[in-house]
Protein backbone atom coordinates (compact mmCIF):
# COMPACT_ATOMS: atom_id res chain seq x y z
CA UNK A 1 0.00 0.00 0.00
CA UNK A 2 1.05 3.26 -0.86
CA UNK A 3 0.71 6.45 1.74
CA UNK A 4 1.64 10.17 1.32
CA UNK A 5 3.94 11.80 4.09
CA UNK A 6 3.59 15.70 4.05
CA UNK A 7 6.00 17.37 5.95
CA UNK A 8 4.65 20.79 7.52
CA UNK A 9 6.65 23.81 6.47
CA UNK A 10 7.31 26.00 9.88
CA UNK A 11 8.48 29.53 10.14
CA UNK A 12 11.97 28.72 9.65
CA UNK A 13 11.01 26.85 5.85
CA UNK A 14 8.68 29.87 5.02
CA UNK A 15 11.65 32.37 5.20
CA UNK A 16 14.00 30.38 2.99
CA UNK A 17 16.30 29.28 5.74
CA UNK A 18 18.31 26.06 4.51
CA UNK A 19 18.20 22.99 7.03
CA UNK A 20 21.32 22.08 8.68
CA UNK A 21 24.19 21.03 6.74
CA UNK A 22 23.81 17.84 9.27
CA UNK A 23 19.91 17.13 8.82
CA UNK A 24 20.51 17.54 5.33
CA UNK A 25 22.96 14.72 5.20
CA UNK A 26 21.05 12.43 7.76
CA UNK A 27 18.01 12.65 5.94
CA UNK A 28 19.86 11.53 2.60
CA UNK A 29 21.08 8.86 4.04
CA UNK A 30 17.75 7.99 5.36
CA UNK A 31 16.00 7.90 1.89
CA UNK A 32 18.86 6.19 0.37
CA UNK A 33 18.50 3.62 2.76
CA UNK A 34 14.81 3.46 2.31
CA UNK A 35 14.76 3.69 -1.75
CA UNK A 36 17.06 0.95 -1.58
CA UNK A 37 14.65 -1.53 0.77
CA UNK A 38 12.03 -0.65 -2.12
CA UNK A 39 10.13 1.83 0.38
CA UNK A 40 10.56 5.24 -0.59
CA UNK A 41 9.02 5.80 -4.11
CA UNK A 42 9.46 9.59 -4.30
CA UNK A 43 10.43 12.69 -2.29
CA UNK A 44 10.86 16.26 -3.06
CA UNK A 45 10.85 19.78 -0.77
CA UNK A 46 8.89 22.57 -1.74
CA UNK A 47 10.03 26.22 -2.40
CA UNK A 48 8.66 28.65 0.56
CA UNK A 49 4.79 29.68 -0.61
CA UNK A 50 6.01 33.10 -1.77
CA UNK A 51 6.88 31.16 -4.67
CA UNK A 52 3.29 29.82 -5.56
CA UNK A 53 -0.17 30.38 -5.99
CA UNK A 54 -3.47 29.20 -4.88
CA UNK A 55 -6.68 29.11 -7.00
CA UNK A 56 -9.92 28.96 -5.24
CA UNK A 57 -13.32 28.46 -6.26
CA UNK A 58 -16.62 30.24 -4.92
CA UNK A 59 -19.68 30.47 -6.22
CA UNK A 60 -18.43 28.97 -9.64
CA UNK A 61 -15.91 31.21 -9.86
CA UNK A 62 -12.01 31.01 -10.37
CA UNK A 63 -9.37 33.48 -8.43
CA UNK A 64 -5.69 33.40 -7.92
CA UNK A 65 -3.60 34.08 -5.12
CA UNK A 66 -0.24 34.87 -5.30
CA UNK A 67 1.99 33.72 -2.07
CA UNK A 68 3.14 33.77 0.77
CA UNK A 69 0.59 32.77 2.62
CA UNK A 70 0.11 33.76 6.06
CA UNK A 71 -1.07 30.78 8.21
CA UNK A 72 2.50 28.08 8.06
CA UNK A 73 0.39 25.81 10.17
CA UNK A 74 -1.22 24.98 6.75
CA UNK A 75 1.26 24.66 4.97
CA UNK A 76 3.38 21.99 2.88
CA UNK A 77 6.83 22.13 3.42
CA UNK A 78 7.58 18.95 1.49
CA UNK A 79 6.48 15.18 1.02
CA UNK A 80 7.28 11.55 0.12
CA UNK A 81 5.81 8.66 -1.14
CA UNK A 82 6.21 5.66 0.42
CA UNK A 83 5.68 2.28 0.25
CA UNK A 84 4.59 0.13 3.65
CA UNK A 85 2.24 -3.05 4.15
CA UNK A 86 0.47 -1.08 6.67
CA UNK A 87 -0.56 2.32 8.50
CA UNK A 88 1.63 0.81 11.54
CA UNK A 89 4.48 0.58 8.85
CA UNK A 90 4.36 3.81 7.78
CA UNK A 91 3.98 5.27 10.93
CA UNK A 92 7.99 3.69 11.90
CA UNK A 93 9.13 5.35 8.64
CA UNK A 94 7.86 8.45 9.64
CA UNK A 95 9.00 8.38 13.35
CA UNK A 96 12.30 7.55 11.99
CA UNK A 97 12.46 10.47 9.66
CA UNK A 98 10.83 13.07 12.38
CA UNK A 99 13.13 11.62 14.90
CA UNK A 100 16.30 12.93 12.71
CA UNK A 101 14.80 16.30 13.07
CA UNK A 102 13.96 16.41 16.89
CA UNK A 103 17.75 14.83 17.18
CA UNK A 104 20.11 16.70 15.29
CA UNK A 105 17.79 20.13 15.32
CA UNK A 106 17.16 19.84 19.69
CA UNK A 107 14.24 20.48 21.78
CA UNK A 108 13.35 23.73 20.48
CA UNK A 109 12.26 22.09 16.77
CA UNK A 110 8.47 22.22 16.53
CA UNK A 111 7.30 20.09 13.46
CA UNK A 112 4.93 17.44 12.47
CA UNK A 113 4.37 15.11 9.64
CA UNK A 114 0.97 13.88 8.51
CA UNK A 115 0.67 10.42 7.11
CA UNK A 116 -2.01 9.64 4.89
CA UNK A 117 -2.97 6.55 2.53
CA UNK A 118 -3.00 6.86 -0.89
CA UNK A 119 -6.42 6.09 -2.46
CA UNK A 120 -6.28 2.81 -4.81
CA UNK A 121 -8.67 1.50 -7.09
CA UNK A 122 -10.34 -0.94 -4.63
CA UNK A 123 -10.87 2.35 -1.62
CA UNK A 124 -14.42 2.34 -0.86
CA UNK A 125 -14.21 6.16 -0.76
CA UNK A 126 -13.48 5.89 -4.66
Amino acid sequence: MRFMMIVKANKDYEAGQQPSPALMEAVGKLSQEQMKAGKLLMAEGLLPSSAGARIYVSGGELSVKDGPFSETKELVGGFAIIEAASLAEAIEDGRRFMQLHAKLLGPSYVGQLEIRPIAGPDDPCR
